[in-house]
């Protein structure tokens, strides 16, 4: 694989930042993730460090070099994330259960598959347009999505900031997978919380992201967001991976992970050596996950 990756994180006008975000990857697979710990509820920055550790440490142990399933491995991922944010809560006494969203990506053989909760999104570029980007779990999105609200409305709607569905809440988070999609050289997978997206317009972060390296586009589009959300700008993350041709020669920015030993990782994502939380075994996760699947089944055979 070769590819370029950036990220960056700003606090922006509140107090503390809750979003989290890094990524891993070995010789054959990379993953991306984005948490944006909700501010209305105690805690987002521990939930938002949860799913991102979460997700770190089993893409570390499945990741041999690659993912077997990835669209199991995401859902799984997540919902075991739910579970340990739902287990540092009763651990700790919380009065209240942390959340937080999520979105992520897993890119292998030359092929991208995403995932996500609440409303931090993906956007895949191609070619100086937008390929897809997820849908927000939250009431705006389905207002846009039933005509009910103008695009220009958004902003200042009332239900901007009411998500529906996300990490920590008290009933299993519903979980959008996509992919899988097969990559282009200059594909442009950008990921970020709605600090960034809902300051900016979609054009102008299709064109920053189509005409600037991403170590270039992601500072320049933070900024921007910044700026035009002014005193009151919420925390603004983005984490963003250029695919590139491996028969090319590789630039400055470039990783080209070809050389790298058969089962070894490389991570952006830091251990939380606080101390105040505890890793669950293998047999507790293989338990754990064993469990969200018999209730996932359960929860689709009612359905029916």
């Amino acid at each position: 694989m070769r590819f370029s990756v950036y990220q960056e994180s700003r606090k922006g006008g509140r107090r503390i930042n809750q979003d989290r975000m890094g990524y891993c990857f070995t010789r054959d697979a990379l993953l991306m993730v984005l948490a944006d710990g909700l501010g209305g509820h105690a805690l987002g920055e521990v939930a938002a460090q949860q799913a991102l550790q979460t997700l770190a440490r089993q893409f570390q142990a499945q990741a041999r070099p690659a993912i077997r399933n990835p669209a199991d491995f995401l859902q799984d991922t997540i919902m075991l994330a739910h579970r340990e944010i739902h287990r540092y809560a009763e651990a700790n006494r919380l009065a209240d259960v942390p959340r937080t969203t999520v979105v992520c990506c897993l890119v292998q053989n030359g092929q991208i598959h995403w995932a996500h909760a609440g409303d931090s999104r993906l956007y895949l570029v191609r070619k100086g347009g937008l390929l897809t980007r997820t849908r927000d779990h939250s009431k705006i999105e389905n207002l846009l999505q039933q005509e009910r609200v103008l695009p220009m409305q958004v902003a200042n709607h009332p239900e901007r900031n009411k998500l529906y569905n996300c990490l920590g809440s008290p009933n299993l988070p519903l979980i959008d997978i996509g992919g899988p999609l097969r990559l282009e050289p200059g594909d442009v997978a950008l990921l970020c919380s709605d600090g960034l997206w809902g300051s900016i317009e979609e054009q102008l972060l299709v064109e920053k992201v189509t005409h600037l390296s991403v170590v270039h586009a992601i500072p320049d589009l933070i900024e921007q967001a910044l700026h035009n959300a002014g005193d009151g700008a919420d925390n603004t993350t983005a984490i963003a991976m250029m695919w590139e041709l491996d028969a090319h020669p590789a630039t400055e920015e470039s990783v080209a992970t070809e050389t790298l030993p058969l089962n070894t990782f490389t991570t952006s994502i830091l251990e939380n050596n606080g101390g105040d939380t505890d890793l669950l075994s293998e047999e507790e996760i293989e338990r754990s996950i064993a469990e969200i699947r018999a209730a996932i089944d359960k929860t689709s055979n009612f359905m029916r």
